[in-house]
């Protein structure tokens, strides 16, 4: 079916200087600019920007996701999930599968109507991919869309898949990609509310690093802000937008176009609170540099109107108003929109999508993202006669995320081992060790729906009933009705998980204890997780999810029919080797709003891999999931261990081409799997200094590493070498090294340079990568590798006194490494120049979050508008009015001191709340002053309070700053 852009749908009778294609890009934006009235480009600002008729412009939307193939608009080629795609450590692949996605997005455009509000534009060429955000904490519901815990391999990844999305015409793009989601953004739980505190360091060093190589080279075409808050204040008002983005991007020539995530303009006033009415809240996001307002939908007057009331109240300007507009045409001019007859890509029609290359393309991306943690020996496979048994709840399944495509088809693990094994007469079993059970309700006798149900266990007590009859899923709907006729659990509010909760309240498991004769002792009652009500009978005996409490609920006797556990072990026992197939289902227990609340596998996976395992010890695991598990248990008793993403519809070709060894296990991993054991930092701690996330940072030892991947092949590092063994602060290090494959199979692997300083004289990482190459080599062969290092780019760390980035003198390492832990050569370099001064002080403004260390901190916004100001951890949302909190700042000059004064606020909610709130400033034990902070009137009313210090100290310190009490420092000025 064909669906005509409605910008060709209505052609003017004139032909204005904005059609001519022979002009500038910006005067074609000034013409056509000059041609709207203001009423008409205020309307573009919200995502669904109307046509002009009269000028012949179609309407346009903002927006299509395609974060690792085309999704939401019906069948597209499936890809591996990002995390996926990270693990692949393969720039090259990655931009082929960002091609291969955005060729299928321009089908979509230019013949598949949008599947919502079709009359309101096509289908958008602007995709919103990839997502930059580093995966910090392993916990976070959104893992998956992520592509590592490092900035360099994330950066270098994003850089390639916007490449490959954006296409290589000079003129004309493909499609044009927008980085998610700007900035430091790795939690759901309350994402809206909770603030990601950055200090400077973290800030330059970390999330910024993996957002600016897109920009500042032009790949990317534009940015989408997070829902968070960093350091209090809202992304979507962030200075960032302007003082950094913009400014990365201003040399490419191009302008950055940035669009709010959905329904963050509003939340700046509810649920933030951080405005007090929405004219005010989406003026202030337009000047910060936010150009096109995803919310409510498809209702455009709403968000129109508070930007018309903004205007009215002269919050904004016109000129704030043509900025924003100004960016999205020359974007719309950008991807073909004005010139159809000239853009290159204006021909791609649907045979592209699912087609034969992108088919192939999937499965050599899902092989190359497959990971081989450990290997003794059973690995690859080479007798395809024998008896293998595939278990597990993955071993049969695939699953789509929030952002996956609709499957064109799904080649499973078993489908994919049936395949390899049937030529040769091999023979395959499949069991996916689960219960059936029958819901017997109390007060009819008659089983639930009539039907027995395959019981799938995701932990925490969160169940999914299968129906026996027809395979699909048992769903609540809107009148609380209980209908099995969901083929997947694929949507925002999941209405197909429940809990089995027995007569005193405590959940019942997913296995349960049996009587002999197949009855489960006592009763249960069947609760919806999406609603908490539980499943109880009308009058007319119909069972409806409608009562709020156990008291009114149905009871349930549950029949064992079929003991799942038992029949998988039993398969495994009668096999020559076990296959098990564990993990997640990514729309349930970490997801887009929600977080996980451990590392560890199912209860009941975990359960079933230890009895199939005890009764045929050639057992391989395959964890199949959006995140790191922690599997020490596998790890210490099996022979083999893999991970893969959620690989797309190829992922059973794929995976059998690995355990056979027709393609080689080249993934390598993009963030740490930490152990069981390991007790993790806060979720909400975003300072990987301090806190000691990811590799960096990380002091206890991982199950495996950052970058960890086995071969089939071996590889023999040779002696790491640096063309000098000095180096100047703006200087490069040439490095090289030659890597052969010592062993008998074809072999990749990912080389990883790591770079150290040995005599930081501030919290450096125990090591960061620099550079990396993936390399495949037969046997006997061996490959000389060269890599450039500037030492600007990757020696240097933000210096807080500076405020910018530095290369200090001394001795670094270079470490070559099969990972971040498996280093197999390093070479020492000697950088020269003059040694850092101290810190300077004296008549200087020095900014409270430009401190070296911290204690009992939280990082706050100084006006709603800029700056960044400290306050003790608790002060700022309200629940510790009597905390301390303790900042130093180290090696200060303070010869010549003799009065402090320091830029303060205090809000006072409580009467006597602030009793005692102080500043204090010592050095080596001795106060040196105390400062009184009397209250302000408000957390942006400031003030200065100046004491003279007691006995000042001569020479260089180290100087504290003690905060007691709610109050807000943002500067000090020693004098």
């Amino acid at each position: 079916m064909s669906s005509p852009s409605p910008s060709a749908a209505e052609t003017p009778a004139e032909r204005y200087p904005f059609h001519d294609s022979a002009l500038p890009l910006d005067k074609r934006v000034d013409d056509l600019l000059s041609r709207l009235s203001p009423a008409e480009r205020l309307s573009m600002l919200h995502q669904y920007a109307p046509a002009v008729p009269r000028l012949g412009i179609g309407a346009f939307r903002t927006g299509a996701e395609a974060l690792h193939g085309v999704s939401w608009l019906g069948v597209a080629t499936a890809f591996p999930q990002a995390v996926g795609l990270g693990a692949s450590w393969d720039e090259e692949l990655v931009r082929e599968v960002a091609e291969a996605t955005s060729t299928e997005l321009r089908a979509f455009h230019h013949h598949r109507p949008a599947a919502i509000a079709p009359d309101r534009g096509p289908n958008s060429l602007q995709a919103w991919a990839p997502v930059l955000n580093l995966l910090r904490d392993p916990r976070w519901g959104r893992n998956e869309e992520g592509y590592s815990e490092d900035p360099v391999h994330t950066a270098r990844l994003g850089e390639a898949f916007c490449r490959g999305l954006a296409g290589d015409d000079p003129t004309y793009l493909r499609a044009a990609p927008v980085l998610k989601h700007f900035l430091a953004y790795n939690n759901e739980d309350d994402r809206c509310t909770t603030s990601s505190g950055l200090r400077p360091r973290v800030l330059h060093e970390y999330d910024l690093a993996a957002f600016k190589p897109a920009i500042a080279s032009g790949a990317a075409t534009g940015v989408m802000a997070a829902y968070n808050l960093v350091n209090g204040r809202p992304c979507h008002v962030s200075p960032l937008l302007e003082t950094e983005l913009r400014r990365w991007a201003a040399p490419t020539g191009r302008q950055l176009f940035v669009v709010s995530d959905a329904e963050a303009p509003s939340n700046l006033v509810d649920p933030e609170h951080y405005f007090d009415d929405h004219a005010e809240s989406h003026a202030a996001a337009l000047k910060a540099g936010i150009d096109s307002f995803t919310d409510h939908g498809e209702d455009s007057e709403t968000v129109i109107g508070r930007l018309r009331e903004a205007l009215e109240r002269g919050l904004i300007d016109q000129a704030d108003i043509d900025l924003a507009v100004r960016r999205q045409f020359e974007l719309r001019f950008r991807m073909g929109e004005f010139d159809p007859e000239l853009d290159p890509y204006a021909h791609i029609g649907t045979e592209v999508v699912d087609s034969a290359p992108h088919r192939a393309l999937a499965r050599r991306a899902a092989a190359a993202s497959t990971v081989l943690l450990k290997n003794t020996g059973l690995l690859p496979l080479t007798d395809p006669t024998k008896k293998i048994a595939v278990i597990g709840p993955h071993g049969d399944a695939l699953f789509e995320d929030w952002y996956s495509g609709t499957l064109p088809y799904a080649v499973t693990v078993a489908d994919g081992l049936r395949a390899r094994l049937a030529p040769a007469g091999g023979e395959l079993t499949v069991h996916e060790g689960i219960d059936r059970i029958l819901l017997r309700a109390a007060s009819t006798g008659e089983p639930l729906n009539g039907t027995a149900f395959d019981l799938g266990d995701w932990g925490l007590g969160v169940l999914t009933l299968r129906a026996a009859d027809n395979g699909r899923f048992l769903s609540v709907k809107e009148d609380g009705s209980l209908v099995a006729d969901q083929a997947v659990v694929k949507s925002w509010d999941v209405h197909e998980t429940f809990r089995l909760v027995d007569a005193t309240g405590a959940a019942a498991g997913g296995t349960g204890s049996a009587t002999e004769d197949g009855t489960d002792r006592g009763a249960v009652l069947l609760q919806s997780v999406l609603t908490g009500r539980y499943a109880a009978a009308d009058a007319d005996g119909t069972l409806r999810v409608t009562a709020e409490d156990a008291a009114g609920a149905e009871r349930f006797t549950r029949e064992l029919l079929r003991d799942g556990r038992a029949e998988a072990v039993a398969a495994a026992a009668a096999a020559d080797l076990a296959v098990v197939v564990l993990g997640n289902h990514p729309l349930i227990h970490g997801r887009e709003t929600e977080d996980r609340r451990g590392l560890a596998l199912p209860p009941a996976q975990e359960d079933l891999l230890k009895e199939v395992a005890a009764v045929r010890p050639d057992t391989a695991l395959i964890v199949m999931s959006s995140y790191p598990y922690a599997v020490d248990w596998a790890d210490e008793h099996l022979p083999a261990v893999l991970w893969t993403s959620h690989g797309g519809q190829e992922t059973g070709h794929a995976l059998a081409d690995v355990l056979f060894g027709d393609a080689d296990p080249a993934g390598r991993l993009p963030q740490t799997w930490y152990r069981g054991d390991d007790e993790l930092p806060h979720p909400l701690d975003y300072d990987i200094i301090q806190a000691g996330w990811t590799y960096q940072y990380h002091r206890a030892a991982p199950r495996y590493p950052f970058g960890h991947g086995l071969s089939y092949g071996a590889f023999r590092y040779g002696e790491l070498e640096v063309d000098s063994a000095t180096v100047g602060q703006d200087g490069s290090i040439r490095a090289a090294l030659t890597v052969s494959n010592t062993g008998s199979r074809p072999g990749t692997e990912v080389v990883q340079l790591y770079v150290r300083p040995l005599e930081a004289r501030y919290q450096a990482p125990r090591r960061k990568l620099a550079d990396f190459r993936k390399i495949t080599l037969a046997p006997g062969q061996s490959r000389r590798l060269v890599f450039d290092l500037p030492a600007a780019a990757h020696l240097a760390h933000w210096d807080v006194a500076t405020g910018a980035f530095t290369v200090d003198p001394g001795r670094y390492q270079l470490l070559a490494a099969a990972s971040a832990e498996d280093v197999r050569a390093t070479v020492q370099v000697t950088v020269e120049g003059p040694a850092p001064a101290p810190r300077t002080v004296l008549g200087r403004r020095t900014a409270a979050a430009d401190f070296d260390a911290h204690r009992g901190i939280a990082l706050v916004d100084a006006t709603r508008e800029t700056g960044d100001a400290v306050t003790p951890a608790g002060s700022d949302t309200g629940s510790d009015t009597g905390s301390e909190a303790e900042l130093l700042f180290s090696t200060v000059e303070l010869t010549g001191a003799r009065e402090v004064s320091a830029e303060v606020a205090l809000e006072v909610a409580l009467e006597g709340a602030a009793a005692g709130a102080e500043l204090e400033f010592t050095v080596d034990g001795q106060v040196l002053a105390t400062l009184a902070v009397p209250p302000t009137g408000g957390r942006y009313a400031w003030t200065t309070v100046t004491a003279t210090l007691s006995d000042p100290p001569r020479g260089v310190h180290d100087l504290r700053v003690t905060l007691r009490g709610p109050l807000r420092l943002a500067a000090f000025t020693v004098a």
